[in-house]
């Protein structure tokens, strides 16, 4: 992904995620944190179809939703934080190769876990993934409701 996907990339996710809207500004600052481990699917005929947004993240912590992210000394893990393919996409395998491209980036930088909150009810897709459901530490317990009442903190081995 580069900052020319940005757009489409954010069009893209306020039509999969309506109600976790976030603004392009953000999405850039997530881009710049996670440069190789962001990545777009681009369609010959329709341009973005999917995008994964992930970035260095300290485990057990989620950053706030449509916010800026806080600075972080060394953070020991990846957050991804959105994977998003739009439906015309959808069955052909991308998000699990996505989230694969992912967690292979992420282990070639030699962090050894990654991290995610799923939504909309898909945790069992990310259980079959590899990733475990955790329970939330107390002090990121309001910042995981904002994600709604589905919203899980999973963590996956790499």
């Amino acid at each position: 992904m580069d900052t020319g996907d940005l757009a489409p990339v954010v069009a893209l996710a306020d039509r999969l995620f309506p109600d976790h809207p976030e603004d392009a500004v953000h999405f850039g600052e997530r881009l710049a944190r996670g440069t190789d481990l962001c990545l777009s699917l681009c369609d010959p005929e329709t341009g973005i179809a999917g995008y994964a947004i992930a970035y260095p993240w300290p485990l057990g912590s989620i950053p706030a939703l449509n916010r800026p992210l806080a600075t972080l000394d060394k953070p020991n893990s990846v957050y991804l934080h959105d994977l998003g393919i739009a439906p015309a996409a959808a069955k052909n395998g991308h998000a699990r190769t996505g989230a694969a491209m992912v967690g292979e980036r992420a282990r070639a930088r030699g962090y050894a876990r990654l991290a995610l909150v799923a939504v909309n009810r898909s945790v069992r897709f990310w259980e079959a993934l590899g990733f475990a459901v955790r329970a939330p530490e107390a002090a990121f317990a309001a910042k995981l409701a904002d994600y709604g009442a589905e919203a899980h903190y999973m963590v996956k081995d790499l």
